[in-house]
């Protein structure tokens, strides 16, 4: 391996300069270095030390802003771009060069692959051509790194960014670094490697949070339906002379809506155990 790996921080010594660049020497070869990201004049012979690279037209190149994903150490960035014969192109940071992560490391499955705007946590390794590549966080690694989920945290929100998907369900690293599991029945469609996404805690396993992003159940009860249990709430016994077998005329003297709507509406209630009905009688059986 070169000892002036790509991808890693070093330090060299400015050897030349002109209007808007030094040149430093890192190992017998030369690298250059913007001026314009620079807040203090260095001199030849001056030690710099920054990030090393190759760049887009490729120079040799080296900065001292420093992206977060380097060489052993994972960081975040944004996909820009992607290649059906290559892979996805990443935004490190860098201004004259995008990581990319090859098709090699994404799912087979073309809809998983990241979109543009998706962040991924990567690290760079080099290929025995001296090439820089993105390695996305193997999930093994990323359950050395989360914090632990507190035990019962249940309806907590949490938002982050899918990191893997298995058969058995999908990773998600949340922005405060905690490691959520989403299950097949609690996931809303299939997600992509870099979704960002939102969902709420229903628990915790193996130190992680298990994710839903379904909603709470009443929120997936409708506008008739919760008018219904309002008017249960507030009725005496909390019941009502009413039921799916009332006239259109008496429904909508009372409700205000069609009766179609209303046996929907009851449907709905049933179905999610906020109801029963007996002789005659449409009753709330949960109150909260």
């Amino acid at each position: 391996m070169s000892e002036i790996e790509y991808g890693s921080i070093q330090t060299g010594n400015i050897s030349d300069e002109n209007d808007e660049k030094y040149f430093v020497s890192l190992n017998g070869t030369t690298f250059e270095l913007n001026k314009s990201e620079l807040k203090n004049e260095y001199h030849i012979d001056d030690q710099v030390t920054g990030f090393i690279y190759e760049n887009m037209s490729h120079k040799n190149v080296i900065t001292t802003v420093v992206p977060d994903a380097q060489i052993g150490k994972y960081g975040k960035g944004t996909v820009v771009d992607s290649r059906r014969d290559l892979g996805v192109f990443v935004d490190i940071g860098l201004p004259d060069k995008d990581i990319v992560v090859s098709l090699d490391d994404l799912p087979l499955e073309k809809d998983e692959w990241p979109k543009k705007g998706d962040v991924l946590l990567l690290k760079i390794v080099n290929d025995n051509k001296e090439r820089m590549w993105g390695k996305l966080a193997d999930i093994d690694l990323v359950d050395q790194l989360v914090r632990t989920a507190p035990e019962n945290d249940k309806n907590r929100f949490v938002e982050g960014q899918i990191i893997a998907n298995r058969l058995s369900g999908s990773f998600l690293l949340t922005d405060d670094y905690y490691l959520g599991f989403i299950h097949p029945n609690e996931a809303t469609g299939a997600l992509r490697i870099g979704q960002r996404v939102k969902g709420r805690t229903i628990g915790t396993s193996h130190y992680r949070y298990n994710v839903s992003f379904k909603p709470f159940a009443y929120e997936e009860i409708s506008e008739d339906a919760q008018m219904i249990l309002q008017i249960l709430k507030h009725a005496k016994d909390n019941k009502i002379p009413y039921t799916d077998k009332s006239s259109p005329e008496d429904i909508m003297n009372y409700f205000g809506i069609s009766k179609a709507s209303f046996k929907r509406a009851i449907g709905n209630l049933l179905k999610n155990k906020y109801i029963k009905q007996v002789d005659g009688y449409t009753e709330l059986i949960k109150k909260d």
